[in-house]
């Protein structure tokens, strides 16, 4: 089959299938009742209630159905690893783009790299950036970054990819996007912290400048570009995640610092990744404090006031 598919009928996966709907695109559903749900009713009503889905949208529950030369793996960060390499027979040969933003806890590598893991020599992409959901789903304006290590497979790719409302901007470095998209997620929770803590718009603020230096700090260890961070799948998204309760991290972070309760069905991929970035910063003896403060957040080794006072109590130093 040729075309685009979309694995996962998430919110962003289903997003995306709006977004791209203006030819025939392939929706996967790992539930067959969810599937035959959204089929019928040509709406997402658990993940995306509200967005309507053209007719040029499938929706499957079937995997060999949803088999086309590009397919998007709109999957968890920490499910990607065992789906893929329990479909590696199906996914072999194709194009495959994760739509997913974080670092697997078990590997501490980022989705394109996953795949790559599982299926070498595979043309992998990944695509990230500023986005909701909702706003993809409602054809609101979005930029994104498509990145891809083969160039020439990416500028195909973006061609393929790009929808009226849905402009993708291009790079090869696929560290950078990932790390970008991953490590935002993180920021995004202690944002939400301070928020939810009452420490006001000017500690937000601060504390989104000395997470983005650390983001650009890590990426460039694993030898990514700092203008990559500087993007759309860095800055961009962080200021997005950081300055909006549409955020699951920030949301989640809010309620930490509130103490308040949060659902655990929703998925916050930030959480995993602060372990997962921590322990990376650990090993490689990198300086990331707000990181490895909010992983220690989230266990509840430390409480929210004694992170903000080890934080404001470290050295002075040059910015």
């Amino acid at each position: 089959m040729s075309g685009v598919a979309i694995l996962g009928a998430g919110a962003f996966g289903t997003a995306l299938a709006c977004a791209m709907s203006d030819r025939v695109v392939t929706l996967w559903a790992r539930d067959r009742e969810q599937a035959a749900d959204i089929q019928a009713r040509r709406e997402n009503t658990r993940r995306l209630p509200g967005v309507h889905l053209r007719d040029t949208v499938m929706v499957t529950s079937e995997l060999g159905d949803a088999m086309a030369d590009t397919i998007l793996l709109a999957l968890p960060m920490q499910k990607l690893a065992g789906f893929v390499a329990d479909h590696a027979a199906m996914l072999r040969g194709r194009r495959l783009v994760a739509c997913c933003k974080g670092v697997d806890l078990q590997r501490g590598i980022g989705p394109a790299q996953v795949i790559e893991q599982a299926l070498p020599g595979a043309v992998t992409a990944i695509l990230t950036g500023p986005s909701f959901a909702a706003d993809i789903g409602r054809g609101l304006p979005t930029a994104l970054t498509l990145a891809c290590a083969d160039d020439a497979a990416g500028a195909e790719l973006q061609e393929q990819l790009s929808a009226p409302a849905l402009r993708l901007y291009r790079t090869t470095d696929v560290t950078g996007a990932e790390l970008g998209g991953a490590l935002k997620n993180v920021i995004a929770i202690a944002a939400g912290i301070v928020m939810g803590a009452g420490m006001g718009d000017s500690a937000r603020a601060a504390l989104m400048t000395r997470g983005f230096a650390e983001m650009v700090r890590l990426a460039e260890s694993a030898g990514a570009q700092a203008e990559t961070l500087s993007g759309l799948s860095g800055f961009g998204d962080l200021v997005l995640t950081c300055c909006s309760d549409k955020s699951r991290n920030y949301r989640y972070g809010f309620a930490l610092g509130a103490g308040t309760e949060f659902d655990t069905t929703t998925t916050v991929e930030g959480a995993a990744t602060a372990h997962a970035v921590a322990r990376l910063a650990r090993e490689k003896g990198i300086d990331m404090p707000l990181t490895t403060m909010i992983a220690a957040v989230i266990d509840g080794k430390v409480t929210v006031d004694q992170a903000r006072d080890a934080l404001l109590s470290r050295p002075l130093k040059e910015e």
